[in-house]
């Protein structure tokens, strides 16, 4: 396994591969987008190759206060080898070389089987309400 700093060239995988593991996403995730405006503003997206294929990624966030992950896909067929568990390591591993140190995510509640596997990583269930706002739609 490869785990390595996404680059240019890996645009077209790295969107696939989101497609196929976030096939209900809703239109402000459409990675195109995303991976445009990331990359506008650092890298912190990793990627994990597997015989030169992008078989998982994810993108990560550091905004001076906390850290954030986002997007963390391993494609089904590579699931439970080791993947996800390796990708979030990478970025938590650069979040903590940027002096962050509080990481947070956000589970979809259709996605709550995932909760288990942030668990095994030390994330815990905190008492939160998560509020968003579509800035591309009027208030």
């Amino acid at each position: 396994m490869n785990i390595r700093t996404y680059r240019d060239k890996d645009r077209k995988a790295l969107i696939a591969l989101w497609q196929r593991v976030f096939p209900d996403d809703p239109p402000h995730n459409d990675p195109s987008q995303v991976i445009t405006a990331k990359r506008a503003v650092d890298d912190l997206i990793f990627v994990t190759l597997e015989n030169n294929s992008i078989v998982g990624a994810v993108m990560a966030g550091y905004d001076g206060h906390r850290g954030w992950l986002y997007a963390v896909a391993v494609d089904h067929a590579h699931r439970r080898n080791g993947i996800g568990r390796q990708l979030v390591r990478q970025a938590l591993d650069a979040l903590r070389q940027l002096g962050c140190i509080k990481a947070n995510l956000q589970i979809r509640s259709d996605n709550a089987e995932v909760v288990t596997f942030y668990e095994s990583l030390g994330f815990c269930i905190e008492d939160r309400i998560s509020m968003g706002l579509n800035l591309r739609r009027p208030a």
